[in-house]
Parts: C-alpha cells; structure tokens; sequence
C-alpha cells in the first residue's frame, strides 16, 4: 500500500517491527502522510494489541485505530530465511522502527547501530520503557506503569487519591514524540545524504511532559497539588454544576475576565473592588467563599444556557462530556477504516494539510500482506 503521490512522505518504504500502541502510533502517523508501512508481526500470535478486546465491529479498537493504512507480514526473525528477508526490506527501507526489550535485537545483529553501518542512509527508530541504559532498563514498562512512576499519577486525580490519565497518554506521547524524531532525521537526512539513529523512552518523554511540577519541586521547593477540574493558583477555575446537574468549567484568568464574569454571570459588578476577591491571590485566599457565589450562580440555569451566557460574556468554559456526546460533537470530524470485519468511523487524523483530505488505509488482517511481501523481498541481491 503506497500513499497518494502527493503525500508528503509518499516513496518512502518503513519497516515497523511494532508491538501494543508506542511504536504503531508512530507508524500508522507515518503511513497517513503516505509513507509505505510495512509491519512485521510474530509468527503465530501476532501483535497482542490484537486481542485486546473486539469492540470494533469484532475487531480490537486499538489494533484498528494504530494500524491503519499498514501492510502486515508474519516473519519469525530468529529463522535464517526470514531474517534474510527483513535484511531485504532494510535494504530499500528510510525508516526502521522497533519497540522490542533493550538487547534483544543485537544476538541477531538487527541492532540499529549495526543496520545502520550496512545501510548508511537507514534512519532507525528505538522505543523502549526506560532506554537502554540505568538501572531500569529492563523494567516492564506499560502505560500505567510509567504514569506511576513518572509521577504524572501524583498529579492526576483529586486530593483524596492519586489517578491515572484515563486513555494510553504514556505511549501516545511516546509515538509521537518518536514520529517527530524520525520526520527530523528524514530532513537531516536529505541534507547530508546519511541516516540517523533516534531512540525515545518513555519515561524521558512524561519526564519532559512533567517539566512544571518538576522546576516547582526544584528550584521553589513546592509541590504540585492534585486538584481534580480545579487549578491551585488560578481562581475562580474549575468544574460547577449547573440546573440538572451538568457540570461546566470555567477559567477567568485576567482581571478583564474577571470584571464581566462579575457583572454578567453573578449580577454584582461590586465584587470586583471587594478585597476579598479584587486580583487572583485574594480570590486563592477567599476561594471557598468565591466557589459558593459561583455554585448559587450557575445553579439557576440549565447547561445550554449557562454556557451561551458564559460566551456572551468572553468567558472560557466548557461542557464536561462523556464519550457518548464526544460522539456526538458537532465539532468532531471523521473518517472510515476499513477492517477485516468492516469499515469503522474513528476520528479524523488531527494534522490536516491544504488540498483534499486523503482516505485512511484499512487495517489489515494479519499477515494479509504475507505472500505479497515474501515474492517482493524473498531474496537478497
């Protein structure tokens, strides 16, 4: 599968021996700028993303959305023939990616710093939990894992307990962070006609994400509270019921804000000269006082409401939805992935370019693509 000739990584072939959600992120936002991917999956069991459930028209919702627009090989890399026709593909390949324990490559010599000696031009991509080097290089490393262990979870949640972020954010960050490394070892590539090794660990990337909480502790000897829909500085910000029980979240964050939020939600303009609540910090000191106005406030309307007064106003705010009205947002755009099982609408892919929006590739069977590529790469020049 080859993306349109127009893509911007269009005859670019990627070669993604992937696993669970970091790496195939990365790959499936390759192949939608129209990269050519190739996955290698095991032998036997494939990708156990697979199995995570089957929620996508009896296809798994994670396996769907991450593998997208890829071909899917079953390759048994300890076997000499096949490793000889993963040799080949890296031969053609711009791009390696591989998420496998620290080590496990270099016994069979797929390790990116000798691939990349045989193929000069190879930009090879290395995810791992931890890197691969210090004392937990070779620690389990799943999404919840490093949440805890980054610390993200200290500041997640409400003063009561600790939460974790309630979709893959460790791994989605981690993808990322990965697909931005290889497009600017692409660039560097194209200007000095040699490839580049990039490797991305998870907790180096939530370690950078958690750069705030971390310069609080370091240099103000401060810890960042869990504050569930509040914020510990800001006031008033945060979530508040309205008629019904709908909850909404409001930010006032100037004292322009402040002033209409005043005058035109809580009908008393005067509040803005009380001392109590005249700039930000007297607002943090009085803010349960402040927080009961504004529950007695909201309380008289009903959510739609409420939220066109806030927005009358110049006031930020937000609906608190669930998954069922994100599905029905009216700001939310989509497109189809086609399945073994039928097609699927997921969300459209966030990066949109000028010109006509190119179609998603399906999400292959596995080993769909097995024949195809074994007559392509079967045997070595």
């Amino acid at each position: 599968m080859t993306g349109s000739p127009s893509a911007p990584l269009s005859g670019k072939l990627v070669v993604a021996l992937e696993q669970a959600v970091a790496a195939p992120f990365c790959s499936s936002r390759l192949a939608d700028a129209g990269a050519r991917v190739i996955k290698i999956e095991r032998k036997g069991a494939g990708d156990f993303a697979r199995a995570y459930d089957t929620a996508a028209n009896g296809e798994s919702a994670y396996f769907t959305w991450l593998n997208r627009g890829k071909e899917s090989v079953a390759l048994d890399i300890k076997d000499k023939e096949d490793r000889e026709i993963l040799l080949k593909m890296l031969e053609n390949a711009d791009v390696f990616i591989q998420n496998l324990l620290p080590g496990a490559l270099k016994k069979l010599g797929l390790d990116s710093a000798t691939l990349r000696q045989k193929f000069p031009r190879l930009v090879t991509c290395d995810i791992t939990g931890y890197g691969a080097d210090g004392p937990m290089r070779n620690a389990k490393a799943y999404d919840l894992l490093v949440q805890c262990e980054s610390g993200l979870a200290s500041v997640t949640g409400t003063p009561d307990a600790p939460g974790r972020v309630g979709v893959s954010v460790c791994d989605i960050a981690t993808g990322m962070t990965a697909h931005a490394g290889i497009c600017e070892a692409l660039v560097g590539r194209d200007r000095t006609g040699e490839g580049n090794g990039v490797s991305v660990a998870m907790f180096d990337v939530m370690a950078d994400w958690m750069a705030v909480p971390l310069l609080f502790h370091d240099y103000a000897d401060l810890p960042t509270p869990r504050t569930g829909l509040g914020h510990s500085v800001i006031c008033p910000y945060g979530a508040f019921r309205c008629r019904g029980g709908d909850l909404v979240v409001i930010s006032v964050q100037n004292s322009r804000e402040w002033e209409r939020f005043c005058a035109q939600i809580l009908g008393d303009p005067a509040l803005t000269s009380d001392p109590r609540f005249h700039d930000n910090s007297a607002r943090i000191a009085h803010k349960s006082e402040l927080e009961a106005m504004i529950k007695n406030a909201f309380a008289s309307h009903d959510r739609a409401k409420l939220l066109e007064l806030l927005d009358g106003a110049g006031i930020a705010s937000a609906a608190v939805n669930d998954v069922a009205s994100l599905s029905d947002h009216p700001q939310l755009d989509r497109s189809t992935i086609g399945t073994p099982s039928g097609s699927v609408s997921v969300a459209m892919p966030p990066i949109r370019r000028s010109g006509p929006e190119a179609a998603l590739g399906p999400s292959p069977s596995f080993d769909a693509d097995g024949a195809a590529i074994r007559a392509e790469f079967g045997s070595r020049s």
